[in-house]
């Protein structure tokens, strides 16, 4: 299994200057897009009833980084380094914006999952870098220990530059826009994310085309992986749930939010010569982007199956 996920570490994208400048308009335009569904009294709301989403965020930057290390370490027998730092790069992205809607299939209360999205993506361009660079570190020192293969240095400031300029820009514009102009917000945010999503998907299918065969040679062991690392994400965030004992809509929503992230930010990040510059992953990090882009497809799968099952038991069970 490790000898077969070698080979994907071989794929390279390269979109070229022109390439990379399209690459980053479309991620500032989703961050902008994104940013749009972010009302500023959500943070305000947050000090009324602060306990789950002290909770949610918690799970989200401390419990699922955590255990995707651990995760990343039991499997390192059987995985590359490079699957295990793209489960830990996902497991560094804020949540996704479809959990909002996950969450409210599950019957889980939508106000704190939208609290936990906003909260996440808007500190995103700090706690992402700082996680990534933190955890992956971490398993690069031990993993090269255990395997005798050279640590990999990450580079933390650089990066954290890279991605304040790419993220955290685009999110002040975005929260800017719909402070100051909430009417022209209400018309725009729906199209502007499902363009954005457009942008993403045709981006993905134009990089990934010519590599899709190696994909589906690979796609067995890559599924078993995402779907381990998904529903130990899953599991995460339910286990937080009872264990701070919040209530069941509340216990629902941090299980959806913990295990629906933002993969499809983390993969347009992968793209970006300037945050993974070829001197230091020598433009082979193929592993990640693979478990990168499954992971934005599986997530849907099972938090689609676990909204079916929580509808089917009442909230005071």
């Amino acid at each position: 299994m490790k000898e077969q996920l070698e080979a994907l570490n071989s794929i390279s994208i390269n979109f070229g200057e022109g390439g990379m400048a399209i690459v980053n308009i479309i991620l500032a335009f989703v961050m902008f897009g994104v940013a749009l569904g972010i009302k500023p009294r959500t943070f305000k709301d947050v000090f009324a009833s602060p306990k789950s989403v002290i909770v949610g965020v918690l799970s989200q930057w401390v419990a699922l980084p955590a255990v995707t290390f651990i995760i990343a370490l039991a499997l390192s027998r059987w995985i590359t380094p490079m699957i295990a730092l793209g489960m830990i790069l996902v497991a560094s992205c804020p949540g996704g914006n479809i959990s909002n809607f996950i969450s409210s299939l599950s019957k889980g209360n939508i106000e704190l999952s939208v609290s936990m999205t906003a909260i996440t993506t808007a500190f995103a361009p700090i706690v992402t870098p700082f996680n990534f660079f933190l955890w992956g570190t971490l398993y690069s020192h031990i993993i090269s220990i255990k395997a005798d293969i050279p640590t990999l240095v990450i580079p933390f400031m650089p990066m954290l530059e890279q991605i304040l300029l790419l993220l955290g820009v685009p999110i002040f514009l975005g929260l800017l826009f719909s402070r100051y102009f909430p009417n022209a917000t209400k018309k725009i945010t729906k199209p502007a994310q499902i363009l954005s999503v457009l942008l993403f998907i045709g981006m993905v299918i134009v990089s990934f085309s010519q590599n899709f065969q190696l994909f589906l040679d690979n796609i067995f062991y890559v599924f078993f992986i995402v779907m381990i690392h998904n529903a130990c994400a899953l599991g995460s965030g339910f286990v937080l749930g009872t264990l701070t004992r919040v209530s069941t809509a509340d216990r629902r929503s941090l299980t959806i939010e913990t295990g629906i992230q933002n993969s499809g930010l983390g993969l347009i990040l992968l793209f970006n010569t300037s945050i993974f510059p070829a001197e230091i992953w020598h433009g082979h990090y193929g592993g990640m982007l693979f478990i990168t882009a499954w992971w934005g497809i599986w997530h849907i799968v099972s938090g689609l199956t676990v909204a079916y099952l929580f509808r089917r038991t009442p909230l005071n069970a």
